[in-house]
């Protein structure tokens, strides 16, 4: 396993039996960032990084029971806390790295990824490897529940020009590993970047 990924690891399994009521009012935010996504009955939806799935429910109500529905997360102690939780009945979860998938290319409709973007080692790799699994012309919703400088401020620090959820720098980011941005939201009741696969 590689530092990040023992890193990653570190930082949320002592986290993840809190992590729920840590946020207890970010539902209503994760549910409009999925109607954001345009997800469609049927289609299949991979929750990349999904921790504890908070994502899950709001994303089987959009694919319906002919979807389908995945949670990967690199950290065990987030998945047993969204089975706990009963959200492994809205979704099959993986305990797995989001920058080696074990799915073939193309077979998804969409990626949902919520906080992922600050936790990738090498965003332009995994970035290319989500797009990899999706359909050309699919779907990419980057998120989270609140926006830069909201999240700068719980933390403690400043948004610098390097910051890779900017929107100049998001767009290149995402232009060089697959994707092309559609749209852009950095409130400080969300942050929303919405990306389709190209071809």
């Amino acid at each position: 396993m590689s530092e990040d990924h023992t890193r990653v690891q570190e930082f949320f399994g002592v986290r993840a039996a809190d992590w729920d009521s840590r946020f207890p009012d970010d539902g209503p935010a994760y549910t409009a960032a999925v109607t954001d996504l345009g997800l469609r009955k049927g289609d299949r939806v991979l929750d990349a990084g999904c921790g504890t799935g908070r994502a899950l429910p709001p994303l089987r109500a959009a694919v319906g029971p002919s979807g389908v529905v995945l949670g990967a997360d690199l950290t065990p102690a987030m998945l047993k806390a969204a089975a706990r939780a009963g959200r492994d009945r809205d979704g099959r979860l993986l305990l797995t790295d989001v920058a080696a998938l074990p799915l073939r290319s193309r077979t998804l409709d969409a990626v949902f990824a919520a906080g992922l973007i600050a936790h990738l080692p090498q965003p332009v790799d995994n970035l290319r490897e989500l797009a990899r699994v999706v359909r050309p012309g699919g779907a990419l919703a980057l998120f989270h529940p609140i926006g830069r400088a909201a999240l700068a401020a719980r933390q403690g620090r400043q948004i610098t020009t390097e910051d890779l959820r900017a929107e100049a720098n998001l767009g290149r980011l995402l232009a060089g590993s697959g994707w092309r941005m559609t749209s852009y939201v950095d409130e400080d009741a969300r942050f929303l970047a919405l990306a389709t696969r190209e071809n």
